[in-house]
């Protein structure tokens, strides 16, 4: 590892009431020098809310520009799904949604700003492609939370989201978007 990574664990008791899930999750997180913890918070959450069969983070993390941040294969060839975390770039977006049966984006910045590229850019598969946004303000409460080892009940259900670490707690939305024309 380079010089400033910090490893997180997260154990994650999920109950993601939307799709009746209800795992133990036991993740380990290299945050690098260059990554932000909004985004190392971000990734966690999406992993999370995504938790199925052959769900993995990308085999050489953000060292690899090609590979989605986080994704599953498809069993018949080609990956199932391709998710990205922050502001994914419009042709980045377009490989995505041509490699990848679904395509999922988890941000923090302003997702009308990524909408707006997305459309602008006419980008392949777009109207397939689902955004969730997280408020900055959430993720600046969860940031406070943070400890190198971290053990996080998260429910979530109907777009809310409750994280707790102890007697701490933190509630907050996540928004679904869809590209329209």
């Amino acid at each position: 590892m380079s010089k400033g990574t910090v490893l997180y664990r997260f154990h994650i008791d999920l109950s993601d009431i939307e799709r009746s899930v209800y795992e133990q999750l036991d993740l380990r997180m290299a945050m690098h020098a260059s990554e932000s913890p909004a985004f190392m918070i971000t990734r966690v959450i999406a992993y999370a809310l995504n938790v199925g069969p052959g769900l993995a983070f990308s085999q050489e993390g953000l060292a690899n520009p090609d590979d989605p941040c986080i994704s599953s294969e498809d069993p018949r060839g080609g990956k199932d799904l391709w998710i990205e975390v922050g502001s994914p770039s419009a042709k980045r977006l377009h490989k995505a949604a041509k490699a990848a049966r679904r395509v999922r984006v988890y941000t923090y910045k302003n997702p009308e700003a990524l909408l707006e590229e997305i459309r602008r850019e006419e980008v392949y598969g777009a109207e397939k492609m689902e955004i969730f946004s997280l408020d900055t303000e959430f993720l600046e409460r969860l940031e406070n939370m943070l400890d190198r080892n971290n053990t996080w009940g998260i429910v979530y259900d109907q777009g809310n989201l409750l994280i707790s670490a102890g007697e701490k707690s933190e509630a907050g939305e996540l928004t679904k978007r869809r590209i329209s024309s």
